[in-house]
């Protein structure tokens, strides 16, 4: 990383993501709007953005050369960096023999009731070391800086035991210090009911409530919580249960909700005035109608759908009805293993018929939007987070999208340092 006072970004081809500062985030018809600035300039100063416009203005910007990097950026362009909402990035291992199973036709609950899935995850967990979790999660915080992201929110819930749920956060807690992203934390005890609480799920609730939500909160390591509000998993009386006690200790809720049916998961999410409701797949004229009078916002996450070959979520009949939208990786072992945001930009265009503009909205100040930082980060705008990349030679924004199989970026800039890319 090159830590630098100043940068100033000359000769951009196409300056992309510029909103108002006030623009928390894009909704419905909004959805559609992306304003660039074609042969543009960008000026940083310290870790916020300080200027930007039209290269003709940029004499009377820049006087003094002291202490000022310049990046001639000549035939390429800047986006905002990819705010990814959803991930549950720290774990221990892979699970390719389930992605087989999956091949030969075993759902994703029966590969759960087999003891796979996240009780499969749980248990490597257990299994490995504070250090070593560190290690891996590293390397793929450093993967998904090369794709474009800028922030991340990383869940726990592969401990499901309160010792291996503050595992998991005091490993998110380290990678916070080390890695140059910004990076949120989400206490997630409710993703599945471990094997000793089978038919004794009500207990597993008392434990989250009673031992665990203190503990994490006593030690300052959460930001949100969560709960795996579906068929098969925690009822929304359970999540009701959970939320509030989460909410007492001043932890916003976030939800997973209606991946596997209607499990009235969005309306817990919009009565307790959730950040986000995420993953989506079943979502009817009655979960809309919740989320357009809520200020809750509906995270899809289509690496998961593609994944796990599932139904795609109502994309275009929630933005014509005027909803926003984020979309999130959903990076994780069993589902999506993927955290590459770029990939999951054009599967908003390939599977939920976005349109690049608001695809590209969805990744970056809506994404923001679901972690609470659309006040500095998710688009390009005076005083906020200098957070964005340099692509490589593109001919249009939609490129983004449309060339699905490669990498566009060429240089990353965080908090106004440029990352190095190996």
């Amino acid at each position: 990383m090159s830590r630098i006072n100043r940068l100033l970004i000359v000769n951009i081809r196409l300056l992309n993501g510029i909103k108002d500062n006030d623009n928390m985030l894009v909704a419905g018809k909004q959805m559609s709007e992306w304003n660039c600035i074609e042969n543009a300039y960008l000026l940083t100063e310290g870790s916020s953005i300080s200027a930007f416009g039209p290269m003709h203005e940029l004499d009377n910007v820049v006087e003094d050369e002291d202490d000022l990097r310049i990046i001639d950026a000549r035939g390429r362009m800047v986006f905002p960096s990819f705010c990814d909402s959803h991930t549950h990035l720290v774990y221990a291992g892979s699970r390719e023999i389930e992605y087989v199973d999956k091949i030969r036709g075993l759902s994703y609950e029966e590969i759960a009731k087999r003891g796979g899935g996240i009780l499969n995850s749980a248990k490597r967990l257990h299994e490995t070391s504070e250090e070593e979790l560190v290690e891996q999660a590293l390397e793929r915080l450093n993967e998904i800086i090369a794709f474009g992201t800028g922030a991340v929110e990383i869940k726990s819930g592969y401990g499901l035991n309160t010792e291996d749920e503050l595992k998991m956060l005091r490993v998110i807690h380290q990678l916070k210090m080390l890695s140059p992203l910004t990076i949120k934390s989400t206490f997630l005890g409710a993703h599945a009911v471990p094997l000793e609480f089978k038919g004794k799920q009500s207990e597993y609730v008392d434990l989250i409530i009673n031992e665990m939500i203190p503990q994490v909160a006593g030690a300052n390591l959460a930001d949100f919580i969560d709960v795996f509000c579906d068929r098969g998993f925690f009822t929304p009386d359970d999540t009701e249960r959970i939320l509030m006690a989460g909410m007492k200790y001043g932890m916003k809720p976030k939800i997973h909700a209606n991946e596997l049916d209607y499990s009235g998961g969005i309306q817990v999410g919009v009565k307790y005035n959730a950040l986000s409701v995420d993953h989506l797949e079943f979502t009817g004229d009655d979960e809309i109608e919740a989320l357009l009078e809520s200020d809750t916002m509906p995270t899809l996450l289509p690496g998961a759908a593609f994944f796990l070959n599932m139904i795609h979520a109502p994309a275009r009949k929630m933005i014509e009805k005027g909803l926003p939208i984020a979309l999130a990786s959903d990076f994780n072992p069993g589902s999506s293993p993927s955290g590459n945001m770029q990939l999951i930009l054009s599967m908003g265009c390939i599977m939920f018929r976005m349109t690049p503009e608001e695809a590209l909205n969805a990744c970056t100040i809506n994404g923001a939007y679901a972690m609470g930082l659309s006040d500095q980060y998710g688009s390009i705008a005076i005083g906020k987070k200098a957070n964005f990349f340099i692509t490589k030679p593109i001919p249009t924004y939609e490129f983004m999208p449309y060339a699905y199989g490669s990498t566009k970026v060429a240089t990353v800039i965080l908090n106004g340092n440029i990352i190095k890319l190996n």
